[in-house]
């Protein structure tokens, strides 16, 4: 992008939509009511994670194997 595009760029601040409702409409920063949250329904979420036991699996096999040969080469180095 060129440098004047980038300026042309209306910045968000990163500001609860209430306040920035509120400053819109001259109300100033600072609303006298608080602010009622969305609540937002979604479909219950269901997370796999098979993945990470199969890659737990892997890291202990993996370290115990390394701990192996250092005890054996342990034997070695201290003939």
């Amino acid at each position: 992008m060129s440098k004047q595009k980038k300026a042309k760029r209306v910045r968000q601040p990163n500001l609860p939509s209430s306040i920035l409702v509120n400053v819109a409409a001259g109300q100033g920063a600072v609303s006298e009511a608080p602010a009622v949250p969305v609540e937002r329904k979604s479909a219950a979420t269901v997370f796999d994670y098979t993945y990470v036991k199969k890659d737990l699996a892997r890291i202990g096999v993996l370290a115990g194997s390394f701990i192996a040969v250092l005890i054996i080469l342990s034997f070695f180095i201290n003939r």
